[in-house]
C-alpha cells in the first residue's frame, strides 16, 4: 500500500476532476464513505462548489436522512454495534428515492431526505429533479459492501487507533461496527478512491 500525501484543497480538486470527467449525458452517483470522525460530510460539502464550477449540477444527500425509524433501529437497544452495522441505514429507501431514479432512462426525480432521526418522523422534504449530468453526493458511514448502485465511491480511512481517539466517548460503542466493516467490506479495496485521514489536515491518497 502506497500513500501520496496531498493538501485538503488538492484532494478536493482531484476528486472534482474525477467526478466531472464522467460522461455529461448521465447522472453521477457518488458515495463519500467514512466514519463521522473522518469527516465525509465535510468533504462532500467541499466538493459542491468545485463541481458547479466545472459545469455540474450538484445535490447533497446525507445518508443520515435515510436512517430507519427508531422502533427498528433501537429494537435491541441503543448501543448494539451489529444492529448499527446491519440495520440503521434504510438501504431500500436510499435506492428507491435517490439512487434508482438516477439510473439511465429514469426520471432524475430525487428525494434529498426521508426520515428525521432526531425527531423520529418523516422529513417531508420536497422532491428535486436533477438534469442528466447532475451529481448526487451521498455522504455517510458503512455505505460500501451493500450493493448500492453508486457510479463512484470515495472511502475516508482511519486506523483503529486514530478512529478511537477521534470518536466522542458517547459514540465509542460504534467502534466494533467499524472494525467489522473493515474486515467484511474491506472498503480500502472496494472504493474507487481511498484516502487516509489520520489527520484531516494531512490526507493521503492510497494506492494498493
Amino acid at each position: 500500500m502506497r500513500a501520496r500525501p496531498v493538501s485538503p484543497s488538492l484532494l478536493v480538486e482531484e476528486l472534482a476532476d474525477l467526478i466531472a470527467d464522467r460522461p455529461r449525458d448521465a447522472w453521477v452517483r457518488v458515495a463519500v464513505d467514512g466514519a463521522p470522525a473522518a469527516g465525509p460530510g465535510r468533504l462532500a460539502d467541499d466538493l459542491v462548489e468545485p463541481l458547479r464550477l466545472r459545469g455540474r449540477e450538484v445535490l447533497r444527500v446525507p445518508a443520515a436522512g435515510f436512517l430507519r425509524p427508531a422502533s427498528l433501529r433501537l429494537e435491541f437497544g441503543r448501543t448494539d454495534p451489529d444492529v448499527f452495522h446491519d440495520e440503521w441505514l434504510d438501504v431500500g429507501g436510499l435506492v428507491r428515492e435517490v439512487l434508482g431514479p438516477l439510473e439511465p432512462g429514469r426520471t432524475g426525480r430525487v428525494l434529498p431526505s426521508l426520515w428525521d432521526s432526531e425527531r423520529d418522523r418523516a422529513t417531508r422534504a420536497d422532491y428535486v429533479t436533477l438534469k442528466p449530468g447532475g451529481v448526487v453526493l451521498v455522504d455517510g458511514a458503512l455505505l460500501l459492501g451493500r450493493g448500492l448502485p453508486f457510479d463512484m465511491t470515495v472511502h475516508l480511512s482511519m486506523s483503529a487507533a486514530a478512529l478511537a481517539r477521534r470518536t466522542p466517548q458517547e459514540e465509542r460503542w460504534t467502534l466494533p461496527a467499524y472494525e467489522r466493516y473493515e474486515h467484511e467490506s474491506v472498503p480500502l479495496r472496494a472504493a474507487d478512491v481511498a484516502v487516509r485521514v489520520e489527520d484531516p489536515r494531512h490526507p493521503a491518497i492510497i494506492s494498493l
